[in-house]
């Protein structure tokens, strides 16, 4: 039901109904919608949960802590996980880049641009995703070296002041 509707117009009662089940008993296991596809897509975290945490500390040192905990999660999972699988399979196949893009802007960038206390919430959101998505795709799918074998605090310390500066910094909108 997520590859055909994509996540956002794949509801609990639809996936229950074609499951042949009760949607009480859907939301019995897996709580919502967001923890349904986390079991269906294997992912070994809840990322809303993880970016709660982040944005209950100060909005100062956020990009470090999102970087770091995103390279944990990452270098936890492997390069065989789910996770990477979900996002080659999203960079070839038009139904799995849907379904990841909607669960990611709803999920994570959404909490993250609600967070933001700067002009361009959603842009500033979305460029983070850009930074945290290119990282993925040349450390853990192309794996581009020296990058793909970098110790993550060498990555944190190049990567987290770029998206501090999406977060709280300024940013040249002049995009004509």
């Amino acid at each position: 039901m997520f590859t055909e509707r994509g996540y956002d117009a794949a509801t609990l009662r639809l996936i229950a109904r074609e499951a042949g089940v009760d949607a009480g008993m859907v939301r019995h296991y897996f709580v919502d919608k967001a923890g349904l596809f986390r079991a269906a897509m294997e992912l070994p975290i809840d990322p809303g949960a993880v970016i709660a945490s982040l944005l209950a500390g100060d909005l100062e040192s956020l990009g470090e802590r999102l970087v770091r905990q995103f390279l944990t999660e990452w270098d936890r999972a492997g390069n065989s996980s789910a996770m990477v699988i979900l996002v080659r399979s999203a960079m070839t196949h038009d139904e799995s880049n849907r379904m990841l893009r909607q669960f990611i802007t709803s999920q994570v960038l959404g909490r993250i641009a609600a967070a933001v206390d700067a002009p361009d919430r959603a842009l500033r959101a979305s460029l983070i995703g850009s930074q945290l998505v290119g990282l993925v795709v040349a450390r853990y799918i192309v794996e581009v070296e020296p990058l793909a074998s970098a110790d993550p605090e060498t990555v944190v310390a190049a990567v987290a002041p770029t998206v501090q500066r999406y977060l709280t910094g300024p940013i040249d909108l002049r995009l004509s």
